[in-house]
């Protein structure tokens, strides 16, 4: 019994791929918390005040049934004001929302054009969907162009789909949104955008880095830079009354938290009121991408530094020999990144100070030596 998952799993150990959960453990240099709002107080005193009022812990059924608060509808109010669109929609993780996306909103006949390096929860959405589905090559707006134009030459005759993120989670680069948004408008096709690596740090109020509009959807989610949990889709009215409707991983899902929504709603002032925190961690990212250059990290202008040692099991060594000096850094591996690019993914944060970024360089000095 269970002898294919025993050989996997051995299968996986002997390619240094095997995963275990580990605690957290130092210096925050792995976490998605990149304004440091996770432990901000203000979010402690929203929840706490919402159950001094009565708010419940549990939403108790679906959107549906009985399970819909005036806390999550106040918070899509709010949220669709907050980043431009005529609606949004509460869900209980980012995969969860993307899935519900690309498996619901695009139809038989249709067409979806996404970036090759887009998340696994994009992926697991279009293997749901009835809709055609093909990869472009990584931030090749040519490559959309062309992938639609190839499609309608063979008849295509339904909706194109252009999928991709603003910022990348595991490169720290961003996408030429402006020029994706142009091939959509050629062809008339929507353009959905993951915002989760965005969303609070980019953007005047940090809204992120796509614009509103009646053809895009944005994806928003509430436990990275926000530090809350969930994940807000924004965009035309249209698109919340169908997913309510006919996105079965909204549908049957137990609503999330009331007290997580009145968190959100929170969160979203900070982001508004505290620009200096967005000021703050650009000055971060910027000394870190000065120190950690000289090691082979990535330098984007983003708060994500990967550095590529290739090596699954250099990367997982690399890793450890940081964490005992008190940096929690974590390896990736694939499947989560392309074979031979295994990395050391170093996120930069405001639970971290200067002098911090400061002791890593002097730490990855003797680690990768």
């Amino acid at each position: 019994m269970l002898d294919f998952h025993r050989a996997d799993l051995a299968r996986l150990a002997a390619r240094d791929r095997l995963r275990v959960l580990a605690p957290q453990r130092g210096k925050d240099f792995a976490s998605n918390d990149y304004l440091g709002l996770a432990s901000h107080p203000r979010l402690a005193a929203a929840i706490t005040g919402a159950i001094e009022q009565g708010v419940p812990v549990g939403s108790g059924g679906s959107r549906l049934l009985r399970g819909n608060h005036p806390e999550h509808e106040a918070l899509e109010a709010e949220a669709a004001a907050f980043f431009g669109s005529e609606a949004s929609l509460y869900f209980s993780s980012g995969y969860a929302a993307n899935v519900a996306i690309l498996a619901t909103l695009p139809q038989r006949g249709d067409l979806i054009v996404h970036d090759a390096l887009v998340h696994a929860s994009m992926r697991e959405g279009m293997t749901l969907s009835r809709a055609q589905s093909v990869a472009a090559a990584h931030n090749d707006a040519d490559a959309f162009d062309r992938a639609i134009r190839d499609w309608r030459a063979q008849g295509g005759k339904g909706t194109a789909w252009i999928a991709g993120e603003s910022l990348y989670s595991m490169d720290g680069d961003t996408a030429p949104l402006a020029e994706l948004y142009a091939v959509a408008e050629r062809h008339d096709a929507m353009l959905i955008v993951d915002e989760a690596h965005a969303t609070g740090v980019f953007g005047e109020r940090g809204q992120g880095l796509a614009r509103a509009g009646e053809r895009v959807i944005t994806l928003h989610t509430c436990g990275k830079a926000m530090g809350c949990e969930g994940a807000l889709v924004a965009g035309p009215a249209i698109v919340r009354d169908y997913l309510v409707n006919r996105g079965r991983g909204f549908v049957f899902s137990t609503a999330p938290s009331p007290l997580m929504a009145r968190g959100v709603r929170e969160s979203l002032r900070i982001l508004a009121d505290e620009p200096e925190r967005r000021t703050a961690l650009r000055e971060r990212t910027a000394l870190a991408g000065a120190h950690l250059a000289r090691h082979g990290a990535l330098v984007q202008g983003t708060p994500i530094l990967p550095l590529i040692l290739r090596d699954n099991g250099r990367t997982m060594r690399a890793a450890e020999a940081l964490q005992e000096q008190g940096y929690d850094i974590r390896g990736i591996r694939p499947p989560t990144v392309p074979v031979g690019s295994a990395r050391l993914r170093l996120s930069i944060t405001l639970n971290v100070e200067a002098a911090d970024i400061l002791a890593l360089d002097q730490a990855l000095s003797e680690v990768l030596a």
